[in-house]
């Protein structure tokens, strides 16, 4: 599958996605900065959500609309005033996308309902993002689709059976293209409960591209992922966590993120074919390997043994499994030490 002529797959370099999300901190200048910063990263794409509170919650601030968990990044305020923080002035998207576009970084979003959807068609996204905490709103699934556009899903907490109904939606709604990627929503993740044997496991039984949104910390999990056959790979992006913001803590800087592009493509390069014996690259290392080499000087007629023929580098004698069958036979002529043994000497 292509997004905005960029393939991806398994023969292709990890496909890596820079998440805005809220660290704009509500400003356009930090986040054209942050644009700028993930175009210099490597990354090929940058997300952004889609959203205003008023889509996403009610202006209350008890009961369930409190966050009131401790250990909540987000403990102490409400759900409307949180994402009246994180999100994404509509009047900004334009601009951010064409600042991405002049970089040559691919840019779109996550849309978290209808009237998002119709308004990202507006300016026409290469492609959509549907977050974990979406994955079982059918409805948005199947609007969505029927842009016709990539679809990739975080399948965050999703079990077997609703990631069955989503993608079934998102196919027969129109959507061709289609990634999932794994992902564990919690702020930041562990390693530990982030499961990415998931991810083959995903392909095969969903018949798609398969990647990972990913909120450990560090790139480990997501180098290993593409082991495993991940062929996108997303995560939170900022300019510096002491900065502050709603996803900082979890975030990546420039530097970290410039070293998952680089660490991540490697990690696509090691996995090659199935091989054996040398490379081409190889082939001037064999040299290195011990043979037989007589290391005393010999007369014609004289017997070998283990005082006059040894196992030493370099590799240009007899392989060194050779040795217990040239022990007692004699040599035909008179041999220097350090001399390379072959056959026709004896």
């Amino acid at each position: 599958m292509n997004i905005a002529q960029r393939a991806i797959g398994l023969s292709s370099e990890p496909f890596v996605i820079a998440e805005m999300s809220g660290n704009h901190n509500q400003s356009l200048e930090r986040a054209l900065e942050i644009v700028e910063a993930a175009a210099k990263t490597g990354a090929h794409a940058l997300k952004i959500q889609t959203y205003t509170p008023d889509t996403m919650t009610l202006d209350l601030d008890e009961r369930e609309f409190h966050i009131s968990d401790p250990k909540s990044l987000w403990a102490g305020t409400s759900l409307y005033k949180l994402y009246s923080q994180a999100h994404t002035p509509w009047e900004w998207h334009e601009a951010i996308f064409k600042r991405a576009k002049e970089l040559g970084i691919i840019a779109f979003s996550t849309p978290f309902d209808a009237s998002s959807v119709e308004f990202l068609e507006s300016l026409d996204v290469p492609c959509y993002k549907i977050a974990s905490f979406e994955n079982t709103d059918l409805p948005l699934i199947r609007k969505v689709a029927a842009t016709g556009k990539p679809m990739i899903i975080s399948t965050g907490m999703a079990s077997i059976a609703e990631l069955d109904d989503t993608v079934r939606a998102a196919r027969q709604a129109g959507c061709k293209d289609l990634v999932l990627l794994k992902c564990t929503s919690t702020y930041p993740a562990t390693a530990d409960n982030t499961n990415i044997l998931t991810i083959p496991h995903m392909r095969e039984l969903f018949g798609c591209e398969v990647g990972l949104s990913d909120h450990t910390m560090g790139v480990g999990v997501s180098v290993a992922s593409v082991a495993l056959g991940a062929t996108v790979i997303e995560k939170h992006f900022t300019l510096n966590r002491a900065e502050g913001g709603v996803d900082s803590s979890f975030s990546m800087e420039p530097a970290e993120m410039t070293q998952l592009v680089l660490e991540t493509e490697r990690a696509w390069q090691a996995l090659g074919q199935v091989r054996y014996g040398a490379t081409a690259a190889e082939e001037k290392s064999i040299v290195f390997r011990r043979s037989l080499y007589v290391v005393k000087d010999l007369q014609a007629g004289d017997s070998l043994n283990t005082e006059n023929v040894r196992a030493i580098r370099p590799g240009l004698g007899l392989p060194t499994k050779y040795l217990d069958q040239v022990l007692g036979k004699t040599v035909k002529h008179s041999v220097s030490r350090g001399t390379a043994l072959h056959w026709d000497m004896l």
